[in-house]
Parts: structure tokens; sequence; C-alpha cells
């Protein structure tokens, strides 16, 4: 029986094989719910749900809301107890990944491809960043900083200046670029 922790590790080198170059965030909040990986890719941001062996159904609904209202696109990852029917409890655009144990390493198998999310906006996305990227943006454009600013308001000021196209290109390349050490 696959735990969230046997899955993530090899989900990740598995996606890093289909995707090239990606980055990842792991429990990344969004909404009312928390996303267990977070990929950054030149295509957009994918939300992965794990639901490992052990897991139930229980908040996936509320779940399924909030990664299509954020992420171009979604995977649900499951392990074999939950492959026959995934389906029923996910919609059709989003990917299905099934993973089992294959004597002691993670065996990935895409079930189904993702395919864009229809409710997914750019306003939502954008809430993801921080302060600080939301400045670096404003910069990038050559935009008053509004340092005395919210984080709301600043993000409000981006998406009424900046084409969205572009707002969207540069978005994922600050979240690429996200540092953590600033942290440390």
């Amino acid at each position: 029986m696959l735990r969230d922790a046997d899955i993530r590790d090899g989900l990740c080198d598995y996606l890093e094989t289909k995707y090239g170059k990606i980055r990842f965030f792991e429990e990344l909040t969004m909404g009312k719910s928390r996303a267990d990986i977070v990929m950054v890719t030149d295509e957009g941001l994918y939300g992965v749900e794990i639901k490992s062996d052990a897991d139930t159904y229980e908040r996936l609904s509320r779940q399924v809301r909030d990664y299509d209202r954020f992420f171009d696109y979604n995977y649900v990852v499951v392990g074999t107890t939950h492959a026959g029917h995934i389906k029923e409890h996910v919609p059709d655009h989003w990917g299905i990944i099934t993973v089992e144990d294959d004597a002691g390493s993670l065996d990935c198998y895409e079930m189904r491809a993702p395919m864009r999310s229809p409710k997914v906006k750019l306003n939502n996305q954008m809430g993801l960043l921080w302060k600080s990227e939301l400045a670096v943006l404003q910069e990038e454009n050559g935009l008053y900083k509004y340092s005395d600013k919210s984080k709301m308001y600043r993000k409000k000021y981006l998406m009424e200046s900046v084409d969205k196209e572009l707002l969207k290109k540069q978005m994922l390349e600050v979240l690429f670029d996200r540092d953590y050490s600033i942290f440390e």
C-alpha cells in the first residue's frame, strides 16, 4: 500500500522526465485547499493532487473546484486502490496518473493526459505571487511600484496595466525564479 510520502519523489522524477524544464512547489495553498504539488512549466501551472491508497475522496470535490480556478492543467495521482474508479471523481479535463510499487521503485503510468481547465483565471494565479514578486513585475513593465500599497492593489494594478498574455509569461518566469533563501 503506497502512502503520499512513498509517491512524491518518484512522481517528481517521472514528471521531470516527461516535461523537461520544470519547477516544483509543495503544499501550496490556493483558495480553501492545499495543492500537494504545483508544477511550473513554460506552458503554465499544473496542479497535482495525490490520492494514495490510504486516502479517501472526502475533500476531492472542493479540491477540484479550487485547482480548476488556479491551475491551467491538473493531475490526480492515484495508487492502485483508486485507479479503477478515479474517473468518476474528477472532470474529463483532469489528467490521471496511476502509481504502483514495482519491487521498491515507483512505476508511473499516465492513464489520461490533462487538458486546459475551462475555469482557470489569471487573476487567481497572480494571487499565488508574493508581494516582492509583484514588485518585480511592476518594475519589468515600467510601472510605478506603489511600495505602500497592498498585495491585492498591486495585483489589480498589474492586471489592468499589462497585456494578459505577456503578464502570464512573466508570472511563470517569476515563479521559476522564486527564491526561498530569503527566509534562511
